[in-house]
């Protein structure tokens, strides 16, 4: 293998090393995702039966104002773009439960990509490493 191939297949590993930092990225944020989207289902699950709950809400800065919530009244959930839609609890907490559906589906695909990466990259560091000891041989 001459040198210049030896430099193709280095910047090709950086490139793969690169790609791989991105995938787990990217699979962290949809965890995070997945984890915030069952939190909310459970929130929503809570409010329950006819007693009205206090809570605080956030106002920014740290500052936050009371508010009554009654387990009968809508839930306004993000359609995305912006964009939200008033539901019952029921079909906010089935939208949210389909979202989190794409979700897994999506760290399924970002997981399979992982793993072709990952045999990517042992497959060039051994042809690295025969490259080494290729050139130690003919020393």
């Amino acid at each position: 293998m001459s040198e210049e191939q030896a430099q193709a297949l280095i910047q090709q590993m950086q490139a793969l090393e690169a790609y791989m930092a991105d995938l787990i990225q990217k699979e962290e944020a949809v965890i995070r995702l997945v984890q915030e989207a069952s939190g909310a289902i459970e929130s929503m699950k809570a409010l329950d039966g006819n007693t009205p709950y206090e809570t605080l809400v956030p106002m920014g800065m740290g500052a936050y104002v009371k508010a009554t919530i009654k387990p009968d009244d809508k839930m306004i959930v993000s359609v995305g773009a912006g964009t939200a839609i008033e539901h019952d609890k029921n079909a906010a907490v089935n939208y949210v439960e389909a979202r989190i559906k794409e979700l897994e589906v999506a760290l399924q695909q970002i997981s399979a990509q992982r793993q072709d990466i990952a045999i990517r990259l042992e497959q060039g560091q051994k042809e690295i490493n025969k490259l080494i000891q290729a050139s130690r041989g003919s020393k």
